[in-house]
C-alpha cells in the first residue's frame, strides 16, 4: 500500500513543531502525498496559537506544489464530558477537524468516564477523526469506542508518532494492536497519521505499518491510499 494522504501534521504554530506550512507541503510533494492536512493544536495546548489563527484560513491556498491542502486543527478534548477547546463557530471554519486527548490538557476521569467522553466526541458531527485514541493518555475501553466509530462515522487514527520509543508511551503498542483487532473484527476503517511535527516526518507511517502487518489488518480498511473513500466517509459523517 502506498499512502497518498496524511491529514494529521503540525507546523511552527503549534509551539513545539519546527516547519512552516510551505515546508510541510514541499515535503509532501517530494514523498508523493496528494492530500495533506495541516492540523495545528487547539489553544488549550501550552504555547499553541490564538483562535484567531483558525479564523484566517481563507487566505491560504488549498493547493501547493501539486498537493491538496486541508487547513484544520487538532482540537483538545478537555475532560470526560467531551468538551473541546474551540468554539463551534471556529470549528465550522475548518476543512478538517481532528480531536484528541493530550496529557497537558485533559482532565482524567474513571475508565468508564473517559470512554464516555471520547464517545461523546465521536458522536459530535463536527469532528472527523479521533487522534491517537490508543496512546495511553487516558484509560479507555476500546470495544465501545470502535463500535461508536462504526455507528457514527468518526474515523479512528493509528498514530505513528505515539509508537516512537522516544515518546515513552508504554501502552501505545498494545493498545493500538487492540484497536486494530477490534476494527478488523467489526470492519471499521482506520487512518494512519504521521502526526509530523517537522517536515521530514510527513508521510511517515512505518511503525504503524509494522502493527498492521502483525495484526494482519486488511488493506481495504486503511484509508491512506483511498482518497475517494476518505472524502465519502467525511461527507456522509457531516450530513
Amino acid at each position: 500500500m502506498k499512502a497518498i494522504l496524511d491529514v494529521h501534521t503540525h507546523t511552527v504554530v503549534s509551539g513545539h513543531a519546527y516547519s512552516t506550512i510551505q515546508e510541510m507541503a514541499q515535503a509532501a510533494a517530494r514523498k508523493g502525498i496528494k492530500l495533506l492536512g495541516i492540523t495545528d493544536h487547539g489553544p488549550a495546548m501550552p504555547d499553541a496559537c490564538h483562535p484567531m489563527y483558525f479564523r484566517n484560513f481563507g487566505i491560504i491556498p488549498r493547493e501547493m506544489y501539486g498537493v491538496q491542502i486541508l487547513m484544520g486543527a487538532e482540537l483538545n478534548i478537555l475532560d470526560y464530558t467531551g468538551a473541546l477547546d474551540l468554539e463551534e463557530e471556529d470549528i465550522d471554519k475548518l476543512d478538517i477537524r481532528i480531536a484528541g486527548m493530550h496529557g497537558r490538557c485533559y482532565r482524567q476521569g474513571t475508565t468508564e468516564e473517559n470512554t464516555e467522553g471520547m464517545i461523546n466526541v465521536i458522536k459530535n458531527k463536527k469532528i472527523d477523526i479521533i487522534s491517537h485514541p490508543a496512546d495511553g493518555t487516558a484509560e479507555l475501553l476500546f470495544e465501545p469506542i470502535v463500535l461508536a466509530s462504526k455507528e457514527y462515522g468518526t474515523i479512528l487514527e493509528i498514530n505513528n508518532s505515539s509508537l516512537n520509543p522516544d515518546r515513552h508511551k508504554e501502552f501505545a503498542r498494545g493498545n493500538n494492536l487492540e484497536v486494530l483487532r477490534l476494527c478488523k473484527k467489526y470492519e471499521v476503517p482506520v487512518i494512519m497519521g504521521s502526526d509530523a511535527h517537522i517536515s521530514f516526518d510527513v508521510g511517515r507511517h512505518e511503525r504503524v505499518l509494522e502493527l498492521i502487518q502483525e495484526s494482519e489488518f486488511p488493506d481495504e480498511l486503511i484509508l491512506n491510499d483511498k482518497l475517494d473513500m476518505f472524502f465519502q466517509i467525511l461527507s456522509r459523517h457531516n450530513e
